[in-house]
């Protein structure tokens, strides 16, 4: 019987698609779900008092902060399906996304930033529901998404790093 774990250790080269050690490096502990909890604290606290910058654009054709947030909860979403897909042993290979076209159907200019930011801590609580309780055996388990092999434990480390990227994004462009 696996045992239940909340560190999985860092994955590895070769675990993932060269392109994703850009979100990873940015991850500084190997507890990832210690990591994804105090995200999901630091994030929403940044958020609240943004309302704001909400619909600002640092320049032409860039993302609103609103549409920003919209892309770090579906990239969230997508990359924990993934993980749930190959933790599982299913081997069909998973598509992948244009985030341009999401941003596009998005419609999160529509929609206020607190009931975005709500979002995206109901989607960080779904995530470290699923990565509390997989095991070590399924963490190392790999598959194919967007035509590239990748382990499920690599996943969680792309979901902090994505999030820790475009929370820079935000600080540098829109929030100073």
């Amino acid at each position: 019987m696996s045992t239940i774990v909340t560190s999985f250790g860092r994955p590895q080269p070769g675990e993932y698609y060269e392109y994703y050690d850009r979100y990873i490096s940015l991850v500084p502990s190997d507890d990832i779900v210690g990591v994804l909890e105090k995200q999901a604290v630091e994030t929403v606290a940044l958020l609240k008092s943004a309302d704001a910058k909400a619909d600002f654009r640092y320049a032409p054709g860039k993302w609103s902060l609103k549409e920003v947030l919209g892309h770090v909860n579906d990239t969230e979403r997508i990359m924990t399906y993934r993980a749930l897909r190959i933790s599982r042993g299913d081997k069909t290979p998973i598509e992948g996304y244009e985030q341009d076209d999401y941003i596009r159907d998005g419609n999160f200019g529509r929609r206020t930033l607190p009931d975005l930011v709500a979002e995206f801590a109901d989607i960080r609580k779904a995530t470290l529901s699923f990565f509390r309780h997989l095991d070590a055996e399924a963490g190392v388990r790999r598959g194919t998404a967007n035509k590239f092999e990748i382990s499920a434990r690599a996943l969680p480390y792309i979901i902090a790093g994505h999030e820790l990227h475009h929370r820079r994004i935000l600080l540098d462009r829109y929030l100073r």
